[in-house]
């Protein structure tokens, strides 16, 4: 790898996440001090969503830290950090729409959802013995132990790029049922997209540095085979 391909792939692998993350942070910052004007919490949003669904069964939880939220497909339950669950700004309102997304995404069955579902235990499995094989391979010259390394570890390339789709998606579900509940007005919906953008912004910087790893480890084997 020459010295200006070892600096990109430094830079997709520090600086990248690191901006994404702070992109976030600053974003969330700004709109969580910004009211809504329905005045609804996190959580008031994510009931009415969920109503308007008809996903009467889908409970809403209140987890700790911050931007911890998430949905469990297993529980059918929203899970809303402290902050986003009693919020009344327009961060609050964005993020547990988004939540209500990926619960709406569980109802219709959607694709990608289903795909990303059912790679997570190959993909908990590749990553956490890829590393393993790939450093035994490099160690050892072991071109097979690579190459098993780098088949293993694609599983978690291939989970970090179907996750894009399905976030996306998310957030695109969170604007249409905020703006048809009437959650936000005209005026906001500009701002509202800012904040589901830069919180999609992470798992695009997490997918970038996947392949960018996997393209690494593929120079190194085939390095290796020469």
């Amino acid at each position: 790898m020459g010295l200006g391909a070892y600096l990109i792939y430094i830079a997709l692998l520090m600086i990248v996440p690191m901006v994404a993350q702070a992109k976030v942070k600053s974003t969330y910052k700004k709109y969580s001090k910004k009211p809504i004007s329905s005045g609804m919490t996190g959580a008031d949003v994510a009931r009415k969503i969920l109503d308007d669904n008809g996903l009467y069964d889908v409970q809403i939880g209140k987890v700790k830290g911050t931007l911890s939220d998430h949905y469990d497909p297993r529980k059918k339950i929203v899970n809303l950090s402290e902050g986003i669950y009693n919020g009344r700004s327009m961060a609050a309102s964005a993020v547990a729409a988004h939540e209500v997304g990926h619960a709406i995404q569980d109802q219709q069955e959607y694709a990608f959802l289903k795909f990303r579902s059912a790679l997570v235990p190959v993909a908990n499995f590749g990553s956490n013995i890829s590393m393993f094989l790939i450093i035994a391979g490099i160690i050892f010259s072991a071109t097979n132990l690579l190459l098993f390394g780098i088949i293993f570890f694609s599983a978690a390339v291939l989970f970090q790029l179907v996750t894009l789709p399905v976030e996306f998606d998310a957030s695109n579900r969170a604007m249409t049922q905020m703006i048809s509940a009437g959650v936000i007005r005209n005026d906001e919906e500009r701002e509202t997209k800012k904040v589901l953008n830069a919180a999609a912004m992470t798992y695009v910087a997490a997918a970038l540095v996947a392949v960018a790893e996997l393209v690494r480890f593929i120079l190194i084997y085939a390095a290796n085979r020469e």
